[in-house]
């Protein structure tokens, strides 16, 4: 499991160290895709292709099941990441997530997330109100 945010910074060839708690997590390939919220989602390899297999279940008929796949799938990049724990973050994806040197890397779960350090700290100034004063339920049937 994923937990806890972490300040690593992207050198100039766009590399990223990844975090030492995930590394081991990470070690046998990871791919990386465009998230929601302009951050990058990264998972382990086995990881997305189990997520994969669930998304094929979808109806493609279904034109917003259609856009999300090509979306996901055609910005999508496999890494593994070399003895130093370093992994390149694509150019296409930096841009995306609009990534300089500064970023955030944050546990989610089964999933890591790359944010833009300002980003980042926008979107959680903008959700820690809403998280505190959450009183319903949020996830049908567990939360």
């Amino acid at each position: 499991m994923f937990l806890g945010t972490h300040a690593p910074r992207l050198d100039d060839k766009g590399r990223l160290v990844l975090p030492a708690k995930f590394r081991e997590g990470l070690a046998d390939g990871l791919v990386m895709a465009k998230g929601q919220d302009r951050s990058i989602v990264v998972w382990p390899a086995a990881e997305f292709a189990a997520h994969a297999e669930r998304l094929n279940e979808a109806s493609r008929s279904d034109a917003q099941v259609r856009a999300y796949l090509r979306v996901l799938f055609s910005g999508a990049f496999d890494d593994v990441p070399d003895k130093q724990g370093r992994v390149t973050v694509p150019a296409a994806l930096r841009e995306y997530a609009g990534l300089d040197r500064e970023v955030v890397v944050v546990g989610n779960g089964t999933t890591v997330e790359i944010w833009d350090a300002h980003a980042w700290q926008n979107y959680l100034n903008n959700q820690e109100d809403a998280y505190s004063d959450i009183s319903e339920e949020v996830v049908p049937g567990i939360l």
